[in-house]
C-alpha cells in the first residue's frame, strides 16, 4: 500500500522544514500518531532514527525507523529498521506564486498473501485520510502561526478563541443536533470515506435526512435519498462510458437538480468538474475547452449549438431538455440505465474548477480543491445567520463562484435547495413567497431589478421568510442596499471576494447602514491589508493594493500562473482602503486606474456618485486616451424609465461633489449597459466600442 498526497502551504519551505524535521513536534501535526520518539543520539539529519507508532483503526503499528535521505530544505526519507516494513518521504519544493508544495508519501507492505491484501484495502482509507489531515495540520501550524498573534494577540490564547467562537458559530447554525445514533454513524462514516466533498454532503445527507427535500426545482422535488441513488447511478453510468478518475467534465447548466447531480456524480468519481459560463460565446466556449480538455460535456439543450466546435470528439450528455436540438443521451436515460449503487470512493478528491468572469481577458480556470476544515463554513457563518437544515434558494447562478459557494455551504449544513433557471424579479418574489426560504443569495443586479418592479407588485409577495439575501460578484451601491433594506427589512449582507480568494470581507446590514458602500470588515480567519506599490502595509483611509490571506485561496489557474503572492497574502487585482472602523472600500480594479492630468482617478467613485442621482438606472465609466491630459474620464448612463437628464446636467452633478479632474469628459446614453450572466459590466466592450 502506497499513500501519496500534496498541498500549497503559504509559507516559506525552510520555515515548513522546521516543522516537519523537528521530532518534538509530530505529536502536534502528525494525524494517528501516538508515538514519535528519538532512538539514538542524533536527533534530526542523515541516519537519525526514531521509534514510532501509528493507530490504523483499532489496531496501533509500530516501526524502528532510520533516515536514509536528507536533502535540507527538500527532501527527508526514512525506512523501516524493524517492525512493520514501512517508508515514508517529505518533500518540499517552492512555487512561482510564493508558497510551497509539500508533499507526505507514505508506504506500507503487510505480509504476503489473501490477509495481507485484504488489510491492505482496510487500512488504506485510514492511512490516506490521516495523510490528508496531516498535511492539513503542517498549513495550518505553518501559515496560522504567525497570523494568529495579530489577529488574537497572542498565539496559543488566539488559537483557543479561535476554536471555541468557531464551536459557538456552527452551534448557532444548528451545525450540531439531535438525532438517531445510527444515522450519526452513517454520516460521520460517509465523511470518512468521501472526505469533505459534494458526494459526502449527499450520502451523509441521505443517511441523516433520507426522506426531507434536498432540491426543490420546476421539474419538483428530490429527497437527500434520491438524490443520493440518483447520482450513484449516474456515476456508474459514467464510468461505463469511460470517465474516469481525475478525468475533467465541462459542465454547462443553468441552476436545476441537474447541476448539482452532475457535480456530485462527478465528485462520486473523482473527477474535475470545470464550470462553463452559461453567457459565452461559442468562440470563448471552444477555447475554454481546447485549453482545459475535459473529456466529456454536460449539458442543457438550449446550448446545443453554442457547444458545436467544443464538443467535437467529446462524449456529450444532455442535462435539460427543452430547447435546442440534439441527439445526445440524456441524464435522466443515464440514470434509469444504471445500477444505483455506491460507488468505491476515489483515491483522490476530484476539483471544481471555476472561470474568471473573462470581463478583461480570456476566461482563466481557477482550480480549488476541497477544504478540509469547517474554518471557511465558520467564516462566512460568523457574520450572516444562515442555518442548518432550513431552505435557501440560491438565485445566484451556481457555476458562478458565488453561487457555488452557497451550494457548498448547503452541503455542510444539510440545506434544502430551491432553484430556478432563469432570474425573473417578479418570479423571484413569488417563490420566496410560496416556497418560504430564510436566504435568497443574488447578485446586485438582481436585487436592482426587483427594485425596479412597480411598488405594487413588490407588496402583492410575503417576502418575511427571508433573514438573509447575502449579495456578491459585482459592486453593490450604497443607495441600492439602503432602499432595499428600507423596503425589505436589514437582510442584505454585502460580500466581497473574486474567485481566487474567495470571500475576503463581509458587510452587515448595521455596516451598510453606517457605511453605504462599503464591502464589510473580514471575517474571522482571514486577513486583508492594503499595500503600496512596494508592498508596504498603509495605514487607515490610503488607497493601495487589496491583499488577502485565508484558507481559501485557489491553487492557481489551470493553464499555468497564479495572483502575486505578497507574505502569504494574495492580491485580489483591486485597488481600496480600509476606515477607521476597519472596513473595506473597493475603489475599483487596478488595471482600470486612469491618471488624468497627473492625478490618480478611480471610475468606481464616478459611478458611485452618478448611480446616487435620480434620474440615473445604471451607469459605467471608463478610461480613454487623450492628448492634453493623457487620459479622461468617458461615462455611459441608462436613464430611468420617464426620468430625464442631460449631458451638461450630469457634469454638473459630478462637479459639485468630486474635484474637476474626475468629471467625465463625455457622457454617452445607453438603453442598457452590456452584461454578464453575475451582473458585471463587461466594460471591455464599451472600450471596443470607444476604438471602433
Amino acid at each position: 500500500m502506497r499513500i501519496e498526497e500534496s498541498i500549497a502551504v503559504a509559507a516559506p519551505a525552510a520555515e515548513i522544514w522546521d516543522l516537519v524535521t523537528d521530532p518534538s513536534r509530530y505529536p502536534d501535526f502528525f494525524a494517528g500518531l501516538t508515538r514519535w520518539d528519538v532512538a539514538g543520539e542524533r536527533e534530526r539529519g542523515l541516519g537519525a532514527r526514531y521509534e514510532i507508532r501509528l493507530r490504523v483503526r483499532a489496531a496501533e503499528v509500530g516501526s524502528l525507523i532510520e533516515v536514509v535521505e536528507y536533502d535540507e530544505g527538500r527532501d527527508m526519507a526514512w525506512t523501516s529498521v524493524t517492525g512493520v516494513d514501512q517508508r515514508g518521504r517529505w518533500r518540499l519544493r517552492e512555487r512561482p506564486d510564493g508558497r510551497t508544495e509539500v508533499t507526505l508519501r507514505l508506504s506500507y507492505h503487510a505480509p504476503g498473501g489473501l490477509l495481507g491484501v485484504a488489510a491492505d484495502r482496510l487500512a488504506a482509507p485510514i492511512v490516506r485520510d490521516d495523510v490528508r489531515r496531516t498535511l492539513e495540520n503542517v498549513k495550518h501550524l505553518s501559515e496560522e502561526g504567525q497570523r494568529e498573534m495579530e489577529r488574537a494577540g497572542a498565539g496559543l490564547l488566539g488559537a483557543v478563541y479561535e476554536r471555541l467562537y468557531g464551536a459557538v458559530v456552527l452551534a448557532q447554525a444548528g451545525f450540531v443536533r439531535a438525532e438517531r445514533p445510527d444515522r450519526t454513524v452513517r454520516a460521520l462514516l460517509a465523511m470518512r470515506d468521501w472526505g469533505r466533498t459534494p458526494a459526502a454532503g449527499y450520502v451523509a445527507g441521505a443517511a441523516r435526512r433520507p426522506n426531507e427535500y434536498a432540491i426543490i426545482d420546476e421539474l419538483g422535488r428530490l429527497t437527500f435519498d434520491e438524490v443520493n441513488r440518483r447520482t450513484n447511478a449516474l456515476a456508474n453510468a459514467l464510468a461505463e462510458r469511460g470517465v474516469q478518475e481525475g478525468d475533467g467534465v465541462g459542465i454547462m447548466c443553468r441552476n436545476h437538480r441537474y447541476f448539482i447531480e452532475a457535480t456530485v456524480a462527478c465528485s462520486k468519481l473523482g473527477a474535475h468538474a470545470l464550470y462553463l459560463n452559461t453567457a459565452f460565446a461559442g468562440p470563448q466556449l471552444t477555447d475554454v475547452v481546447k485549453r482545459e480538455k475535459p473529456r466529456a460535456l454536460i449539458y442543457d439543450s438550449e446550448f446545443a449549438e453554442l457547444l458545436a466546435e467544443a464538443g467535437k470528439r467529446r462524449k456529450r450528455f444532455v442535462a435539460w431538455e427543452g430547447e435546442g436540438d440534439t441527439s445526445d443521451p440524456t441524464l435522466e436515460q443515464l440514470i434509469a440505465s444504471a445500477d444505483d449503487s455506491t460507488p468505491t470512493p476515489p483515491s483522490k478528491p476530484g476539483k471544481q474548477i471555476i472561470l474568471t468572469s473573462g470581463t478583461t481577458g480570456k476566461p482563466k480556470g481557477a482550480s480549488r480543491a476541497p477544504v478540509a476544515s469547517l474554518n471557511p463554513a465558520i467564516s462566512i457563518l460568523s457574520k450572516i445567520p444562515l442555518k442548518a437544515n432550513e431552505k435557501h434558494f440560491i438565485v445566484a447562478p451556481l457555476f458562478h463562484s458565488w453561487g457555488f459557494a452557497h451550494f457548498q455551504l448547503g452541503l455542510l449544513l444539510s440545506t434544502t435547495y430551491v432553484l430556478r433557471r432563469r432570474f425573473d424579479p417578479e418570479d423571484t418574489l413569488a417563490t420566496i413567497a410560496r416556497e418560504r426560504p430564510t436566504s435568497a443569495p443574488m447578485v446586485p443586479v438582481m436585487v436592482q431589478r426587483i427594485m425596479e418592479l412597480p411598488e405594487e407588485v413588490r407588496r402583492r409577495y410575503d417576502c418575511s421568510s427571508l433573514r438573509a439575501v447575502p449579495l456578491s460578484g459585482s459592486a453593490l451601491p450604497g443607495e441600492l442596499a439602503i432602499r432595499f433594506m428600507d423596503e425589505f427589512g436589514d437582510i442584505a449582507y454585502n460580500l466581497y471576494g473574486s474567485t481566487e480568494v474567495a470571500w475576503a470581507t463581509i458587510a452587515t446590514p448595521a455596516d451598510l447602514r453606517a457605511a453605504p458602500g462599503t464591502a464589510g470588515r473580514p471575517p474571522i480567519g482571514t486577513t486583508v491589508k492594503i499595500l503600496d506599490a512596494h508592498n508596504r502595509e498603509l495605514p487607515p483611509g490610503e488607497t493601495g493594493r487589496i491583499f488577502v490571506a485565508n484558507e481559501m485561496l485557489f491553487e492557481g489557474y489551470t493553464g499555468g500562473g497564479s495572483k502575486e503572492m505578497v507574505d502569504g497574502l494574495m492580491s485580489t487585482g483591486d485597488i481600496g482602503y480600509l476606515d477607521e472602523e476597519g472596513r473595506l472600500f473597493v475603489s475599483g480594479r487596478e488595471d482600470e486606474m486612469i491618471v488624468s492630468g497627473g492625478e490618480n482617478v478611480f471610475p468606481r467613485e464616478v459611478e458611485d456618485l452618478l448611480a446616487e442621482h435620480e434620474a440615473v438606472k445604471e451607469v459605467a465609466v471608463i478610461g480613454v486616451d487623450d492628448e492634453e491630459f493623457g487620459q479622461r474620464l468617458k461615462a455611459f448612463v441608462v436613464l430611468r424609465e420617464g426620468q430625464q437628464a442631460t449631458e451638461d446636467e450630469l457634469k454638473q452633478y459630478v462637479k459639485s461633489h468630486l474635484a474637476r479632474f474626475k468629471v467625465p469628459r463625455e457622457i454617452v446614453f445607453l438603453d442598457a449597459l452590456p452584461r454578464n450572466a453575475t451582473g458585471k459590466v463587461l466594460k471591455r466592450e464599451l472600450r471596443e466600442r470607444e476604438s471602433a
